[in-house]
């Protein structure tokens, strides 16, 4: 009978998995349908450039990010000489251990490593590298230690079919500080959780899953860890996951996921899940790498002050303490708790391929009258720079809550950039470069893209809104002594006012007017009978200010902005005062 209750753990384990991942059409469709309708946005027809942004922004307001289990059909290239890699190792030695209710046993003698069973407590001591540890079966108080030792070896620990709970510590235990390469059998479904607290012990004991040394994530497998005294899993070196395996995380107490030297996506399928106050969905105390595969990170949890740092902290999706770096894959954040953060880094944001969508919807965490934190979708405290890929970014928490924020330099050099947000849907504390792609930011309440420094529009196609005077479509900050520079592009921005060119190394012209929007309407820039730019607008927006440069403009020529129930017209000027026109907006940088 304790058996038959065992392996009924476990269908229930593999029931709740799959109940927690939707369809994978109603997920996925929200991304691909995004990516349709926006790659073909902007093109050219003759002389008349077309943007169509009546999906682009006006999806932004509906999006949702939920847990997808749905498995990648992924490719892999090994490289021969990368240690972290399993095929570049040998395991020649194999051990059997099983689980079976209230005890465990093995099978296999391997000189040099030592086994010691009680009940379903498995603790394993050894002086022998190439060792492979096959876990099976299941139990409800039990678990499995590497012990610790002056003759550490890298290991391979394969997890085939596995249901292993430990009520008062870490149902998986690694104290040995080498490589451990975790295998997730093909086709196997395997289940780690703990209790509601741990026993005492001189050991570091940080997660459900914890290991002093690497953590190497390979197969074809699929692993569920639940987290309800700590981390769910956890390293105080490293963790790497490759194609093909499909990992779930949800922790209730602190981080879902959390390594101190490095988190590295080359591929799979991540979910992390943590309601616990302040805490990370995957949090590293080094730098953050994805080149692959899909990442879900799911917060809800509010904000506290921390007492070591004597600072306040939130929650984020993703937190890194050195630069976080996305070459390819897909990045998905949520969170929804006060102060939360979708993705932050203490130093640079760099996107060069792959998606990253993010939503917030938490109001400021207030901890006194001089600390706080504002929800953000991303969070840079160094520069950010995208140079490819599909950055979307939403933040709706109201005062505070800014889609996508700098401390440093923001550039854009490609790809294609959407942000909504109450607050700033574009921020950067010092210059803001869009030098190529595409960029739409949409603010409720605040500016569409505001500079602290200088605001370069140097290429691409770039359509801002900003909310009612004082605030802007574009915004750069006059009162600290900066400008707007127009080299080249397509700018389009419409709010209660506009920064303006105000030096002669502004190179190409623009017309400063207003007009009013309809939503779903159509906004055109004429030269006489020749339509320069035609646009498809997502909002209703009534005498705005309008600043618009296109390629083509000459100074002193006259051009007209006709909407569907306005129209007016204007002279191209190089550049101006360099203040605020149509709206008497404040100066950027008061934020």
């Amino acid at each position: 009978m304790k058996r038959i209750s065992i392996l009924t753990l476990m269908a229930a384990a593999l029931l709740a998995f799959t109940a927690c991942s939707p369809d994978s059409d109603s997920y996925t469709g929200i991304i691909s349908s995004e990516e349709e309708e926006t790659d073909g946005n902007v093109s050219d027809t003759g002389s008349t450039t077309t943007i169509d942004t009546s999906n682009m922004l006006g999806n932004l307001s509906s999006l949702s990010i939920s847990v997808d289990s749905t498995s990648l059909a992924e490719t892999e290239s090994i490289p021969a000489d990368d240690e972290d890699y399993l095929e570049n190792n040998s395991f020649p030695e194999t051990i059997y251990i099983y689980y079976n209710g209230t005890s465990a046993s093995y099978e296999g003698d391997v000189a040099g490593v030592s086994i010691n069973i009680n009940g379903a407590d498995v603790t394993v001591t050894s002086t022998t590298k190439g060792v492979n540890y096959v876990l099976s079966g299941a139990a409800s108080d039990g678990m499995f230690k590497m012990a610790t030792g002056d003759n550490d070896k890298k290991f391979q620990l394969t997890l085939n079919g596995l249901y292993l709970r430990n009520a008062d510590g870490p149902a998986i235990n690694i104290q040995a500080g080498k490589r451990c390469y975790v295998t997730l059998a093909d086709g196997t479904f395997n289940y780690l959780t703990d209790g509601s607290s741990y026993a005492s012990s001189s050991e570091d004991q940080k997660a459900t899953l914890f290991s002093e040394g690497k953590l190497l994530f390979n197969g074809k497998g699929s692993l569920r860890v639940i987290a309800n005294a700590k981390n769910g899993i956890a390293s105080d070196d490293y963790l790497l996951f490759r194609p093909g395996v499909n990992v779930y995380v949800k922790s209730t107490a602190n981080h879902a996921i959390k390594s101190n030297d490095g988190i590295f996506i080359r591929g799979g399928v991540i979910n992390a899940e943590t309601s616990a106050t302040a805490a990370k969905g995957f949090k590293t105390d080094a730098r953050f790498e994805m080149e692959g595969g899909r990442v879900t990170a799911i917060t809800s949890g509010g904000g506290e002050y921390d007492s070591d740092d004597q600072d306040v902290s939130a929650a984020a999706g993703v937190k890194a303490d050195s630069t976080i770096t996305i070459n390819g894959g897909s990045l998905y954040c949520r969170s929804t708790g006060k102060g939360g953060k979708g993705i932050s880094t203490d130093q640079e944001f760099i996107v060069n391929d792959g998606t990253v969508m993010v939503i917030t919807t938490g109001q400021t965490y207030t901890y006194s009258s001089r600390l706080d934190s504002k929800a953000k979708g991303i969070k840079s405290d160094g520069n950010m720079t995208v140079n490819g890929g599909h950055v979307i970014a939403k933040s709706t928490g109201g005062s505070g809550s800014e889609a996508i924020e700098s401390k440093g330099t923001l550039t854009i050099n490609d790809g294609i950039v959407e942000s909504y947000a109450y607050d700033d849907a574009i921020n950067s504390a010092s210059h803001l470069y869009i030098k190529g792609g595409i960029v739409n930011a949409y603010s409720t309440g605040n500016d569409g893209i505001d500079a602290n420094g200088n605001l370069y529009f140097q290429g691409g196609t770039t359509l801002a809104y900003g909310s009612r005077a004082p605030e802007c479509g574009i915004d750069a900050n006059e009162e600290g002594g900066y400008t707007v520079y127009i080299s080249g592009g397509t700018i389009l921005s419409i709010g209660g006012g506009n920064s303006t060119p105000g030096s002669s190394q502004s190179t190409q012209p623009y017309i400063s007017t207003t007009g009013t929007f309809t939503q779903g309407g159509t906004a055109r820039i004429v030269s006489g009978s020749t339509t320069m730019v035609k646009i498809t607008t997502p909002y209703a927006y009534s005498g705005g200010s309008v600043l618009a440069s296109i390629k083509g403009m000459t100074v002193g020529s006259t051009y007209t902005l006709l909407t569907n129930s306005s129209s007016a017209s204007a002279s191209a000027q190089q550049y101006g005062s360099g203040g605020m026109q149509g709206g008497g907006g404040m100066p950027g940088g008061r934020r």
